[in-house]
């Protein structure tokens, strides 16, 4: 299987994304795009006694530092932020010093954010090892922390200088991480690629495997896919075409929230928010219910929650999603689907209807509980 490379196509801000396997061990592919500064690796726990040295080794003593934080999406906050700050000042880093970002979304986001207001801004690349990074996160300049009333609220648009998506890296990724990246691939073809769609579904099983060829078409389409949305709406401008890929967060970005970012991993609480989704469109008479129970059974079969964890109430949520980054004077905005393949961004709901569908998915809850 060749590598393949495609650009998100920004003008001056355009970067290249590669994807195939044993990318880690061809260094030229990172430092042709790391300037003439110092080198700062940002990794976690669990990357780094994996593939730091891997990285760091043929850059020698270009890298000045390498700052490894606690894994989590509880450690993505303003105090870890900061932390990485004292650590930049105190290796005497420049304006000419670039960030890699090595590790999953929250190493990603961070480092991201990190580059974006560090000395007014300087450059990062994504070297992503999840799946979720490599087919979501780790694309489009998105960068933030997070905050104990909500995900992602505080951050900026910063694009990097490369990513580099070495698919090798999923083989050590536990289950439930790797399911976990499977959601943001389902989504990618329920929102505006059908025929993606209908390839996930007929190689549900060889993805769930791993097989190596899939997992190089998944990340190979997602990031296609996004690279697209990205260079038509770069920062999800007002009805820009950008806010579709939000399919599903809405939900669950309060559900990370109403757990702490503690219980839910993000591809889980999105797996959740695409199925809440899909039954709110399915309830103003979109989508047809056979096609909600299909989706339900896809993600089902890849390991992923489709119900909300017990003892979440209907109106917690709701509040929560009132503060999500795409309501507009005052009102809920979601993504929903017309038919699989189709999705558009909505107001034109009474809030009355969507705590009803939340309602009716915490009772399912507690009934499978009881």
């Amino acid at each position: 299987m060749q590598p393949a490379s495609l650009d998100v196509q920004l003008g001056s801000r355009s970067y290249p994304i590669y994807i195939g396997r044993g990318l880690l061990a061809e260094p030229e592919l990172l430092t042709r795009h790391l300037g003439n500064g110092k080198v700062v690796i940002v990794t976690n726990t669990t990357v780094a006694p994996l593939y730091l040295e891997k990285l760091r080794q043929p850059l020698g003593d270009r890298v000045a530092l390498v700052k490894v934080i606690p894994d989590g999406e509880e450690h993505k906050n303003i105090a870890v932020l900061s932390d990485l700050y004292d650590a930049l000042l105190e290796a005497r880093c420049e304006r000419s010093c670039t960030l890699v970002a090595l590790g999953g979304g929250v190493i990603g986001d961070i480092t991201g954010f990190a580059a974006a207001t560090y000395q007014r801004g300087v450059s990062f690349v994504q070297v992503p090892t999840t799946l979720l990074a490599q087919v979501d996160s780790s694309v489009g300049g998105k960068t933030a922390v997070n905050h104990p009333r909500g995900k992602n609220m505080i951050g900026a648009f910063h694009q990097p200088r490369a990513v580099i998506a070495d698919t090798d890296t999923l083989s050590t990724l536990p289950a439930r991480e790797f399911s976990a990246g499977l959601a943001e691939v389902v989504k990618y073809g329920l929102i505006g690629d059908a025929p993606f769609h209908e390839w996930i579904v007929r190689h549900a099983a060889d993805i769930a495997g791993r097989d190596a060829g899939c997992l190089m078409e998944i990340v190979r389409r997602s990031c296609l896919n996004k690279a697209r949305v990205v260079a038509a709406d770069e920062r999800e401008e007002e009805g820009g075409s950008r806010a579709l890929l939000n399919f599903g967060h809405t939900f669950g970005h309060a559900l990370e929230t109403a757990t702490g970012y503690r219980q839910l991993l993000h591809g889980e609480a999105v797996a959740i928010g695409m199925v809440l989704a899909a039954r709110f469109s399915s309830a103003l008479g979109w989508l047809p219910g056979a096609e909600v129970a299909a989706l339900e059974r896809l993600l089902a079969g890849f390991g992923l929650p489709v119900e909300i964890p017990a003892g979440i109430e209907g109106p917690r949520l709701l509040s929560l999603m009132r503060g999500d980054k795409k309501s507009s004077a005052g009102r809920i905005r979601l993504v929903l689907l017309r038919r699989l393949g189709e999705a558009v961004l909505s107001a034109d709901f009474r809030e009355e209807n969507l705590l009803a569908c939340l309602q009716d998915a915490s009772r399912v809850t507690e009934a499978g509980a009881a």
